[in-house]
């Protein structure tokens, strides 16, 4: 069983950058870890993955203003956000999947996430751009 702790959400006008960070209570190293949010009323998404060597993907809507990273030793998880807009509002949580590789896209078999390797979830961090 792993616990995930998010963290480093918070309110920031547009433009603005925020990092957040996930704490594992286990070792991840071998896992892939993602990055997802939810904004009200709207279905879970795909933000970022690490597969466990290291290789980030990202959904094409935020590849350039996000960075995904692990610290290993750490069993930390990093989301590094900029260029942040109003739309970005959302809780992002962190997943880690019983796979190394990461589904790709990162967002795929979201509407069964167990089925697509996520296993465990973190409770959310909530992220509000205002304009």
């Amino acid at each position: 069983q792993v616990q995930l702790v998010e963290s480093g959400g918070g309110s920031v006008q547009a433009g603005g950058s925020l990092r957040l960070s996930c704490v594992a209570s286990g070792d991840t190293r071998r896992n892939c870890m993602g990055w997802f949010r939810q904004a009200p009323g709207q279905k879970r998404e795909g933000v970022a993955g690490i597969d466990a060597d290291g290789t980030p993907s990202y959904a094409d809507s935020l590849r350039g203003r996000v960075t995904i990273s692990k610290d290993n030793a750490k069993n930390t998880l990093y989301l590094q956000m900029g260029s942040l807009k109003p739309e970005d509002t959302a809780i992002y949580y962190c997943a880690a999947s019983v796979n190394e590789v990461c589904p790709s896209p990162i967002g795929y078999g979201l509407d069964a996430p167990t089925t697509a390797g996520w296993m465990y979830w973190g409770q959310g961090t909530q992220v509000t751009v205002s304009s």
